[in-house]
């Protein structure tokens, strides 16, 4: 049997997502959130992590659509930081991002939040200050919707994170030193020699890219020592006892820095039914694609006296972590955290299949603009239409527009794409239309491809556009969406 970990001390105890997440506090009209510090126990280790804490010391927020995000963020830690809302579309100097909408929030000071909530959905919030997101600074952040209020489903958050011991400043030098950075074991060891990182033939062996012209791929530039489901591994998951009658909405968060991952349902089937909070056409199936940054909702049903796990297979590998849903009564088999066979690379096979049921309007589009996902390994410098952020030119759209953007990736890693401020379109991959795409914040761009998304500007500001691997972002693959006239 698998018995529940208790974090290291003190209130530390209380912030253990497991208990924290399926008991969101509601924070609709008003509410507190303090980025600070706490402990978490990984694989028999100690951690110091971030958090993005509330005043009874849990994770996250529930808020409701149609009623006001009134929050008063506090920064508790001994340097600056920020958060930002991601999946809401607030006014864009209530965004959270460092240098765009808002300066750091140093030690100590605080700031109030106050903007309409205008739609239901999975998102979450983290850090877009240096690499805090590494350390966990982040979680989530889910908008309830009120006419969903008397369903007969229990809801369960799971969160993703991939977690290292080194600090995420160390892991950045070895990738622009030309090394994939290694984790360590249990007593802080490196696992491995670091392995070099000859431009861009630093890449998974087998994992040839179609249109790249048979050149493999890259897949994970990072080694971890843990993945993590709200806060833990498999050697101890968090076991969620189901309600008699089994039915369970999945709101699954892809928190991680620099991981994509499939979502594997083993013998059950679910039914996904949003992704990055907007709904989609149903679609059935026991296994599922997240990326970077996105989210999936998923309905399912937990057998009478059975057990489910829900898997997340890190993208190229064996590892996986995850957590149990648990009918009354059921026996809960251990889980090993390497998995038999590779998982396959994320392609865009679900993303050609999914539709919008909320689309955007039917219109022309004003403007389209062209943007190349580029990359140099060996220097690990990154840019959009060959220039890194702080060199770049942003993109410039009028209000009122319909705007599309084409984005090509030549490289040989994938780019999970994130505009702020908007939830577009996906409206063509390769040049082939989909009958009526997903609605999304994030989409992923894979080696070889072009992904096409439009979005009504709407929202009149500057915002970031960026890839969501968060060392990819800060070696330069940033830039800006600026209104004119702001």
């Amino acid at each position: 049997m698998i018995t529940r970990r208790s974090l290291l001390s003190g209130a530390a105890a209380s912030l253990a997502l497991a208990g924290a997440l399926p008991r969101i506090a509601c924070a609709s009209h008003s509410g507190e959130l303090t980025i600070a510090t706490r402990s978490l126990d990984v694989a028999g280790r100690p951690a110091t992590v971030f958090g993005i804490i509330r005043p009874d010391g849990g994770l996250g927020l529930r808020a409701v659509a149609g009623e006001d995000f009134r929050v008063r963020l506090t920064n508790a830690l001994q340097e600056p930081s920020l958060v930002h809302w991601h999946g809401l579309t607030p006014p864009w100097r209530q965004d959270g991002v460092p240098g765009v909408t808002q300066d750091p929030l140093p030690a100590g000071a605080g700031f109030d939040y106050d903007f309409p909530l205008a739609r239901p959905g999975t998102n979450w919030m983290h850090s877009h200050l240096g690499l805090q997101e590494q350390g966990l600074l982040a979680a989530p952040l889910i908008v309830a919707d009120p006419a969903e209020a008397g369903l007969d489903e229990q809801e369960v958050v799971l969160m993703l994170h991939d977690f290292s011991f080194r600090d995420p400043a160390e892991i950045m030098a070895g990738l622009r030193g030309g090394q994939s950075m290694a984790g360590m074991d249990h007593s802080g060891h490196a696992m491995g020699a670091m392995q070099p990182m000859p431009g861009m033939q630093h890449s998974m062996p087998g994992m040839a890219t179609p249109g790249m012209g048979g050149m493999a791929m890259d897949l994970n530039d990072v080694e971890y020592d843990a993945y993590l489901a709200n806060d833990r591994t498999l050697a101890d998951p968090e076991v969620v006892r189901v309600e008699r009658g089994g039915r369970v909405r999945l709101r699954i968060i892809n928190g991680a820095a620099a991981t994509n991952f499939h979502i594997d349902l083993g013998a059950a089937e679910g039914t996904l039914i949003a992704v990055d909070g907007m709904p989609v056409a149903p679609v059935t199936g026991r296994r599922f694609p997240i990326a970077i940054a996105q989210r999936l909702d998923i309905r399912l049903t937990v057998p009478a006296g059975g057990a489910l796990p829900v898997l997340a297979l890190r993208e190229g590998d064996r590892q996986r972590t995850g957590l149990v849903l648990a009918a009354p009564g059921a026996t809960i088999a251990r889980i090993a955290d390497l998995g038999e066979d590779k998982s396959a690379p994320l392609d865009l096979a679900l993303e050609a299949r999914l539709t919008a049921t909320e689309p955007l309007a039917a219109r022309a589009v004003d403007r389209t603009i062209p943007v190349v996902l580029a990359g140099d390994m060996a220097g690990y410098v990154w840019t959009l239409n060959g220039k890194v952020h702080g060199q770049d030119t942003p993109l410039a759209v009028r209000r009122g527009e319909r705007v599309a953007i084409a984005m090509t990736n030549p490289s040989m890693m994938a780019h999970p794409m994130h505009l702020h401020g908007h939830h577009f379109q996906v409206v063509a991959i390769d040049g082939r239309p989909p009958l009526s795409g997903a609605r999304r914040d994030t989409v992923l761009v894979p080696p070889g491809k072009t992904v096409t998304v439009a979005f009504d500007a709407d929202n009149p500001g500057r915002w970031s556009f960026h890839c969501h691997h968060l060392y990819h972002m800060e070696s330069g693959m940033m830039t800006t969406v600026e209104y004119e006239g702001v």
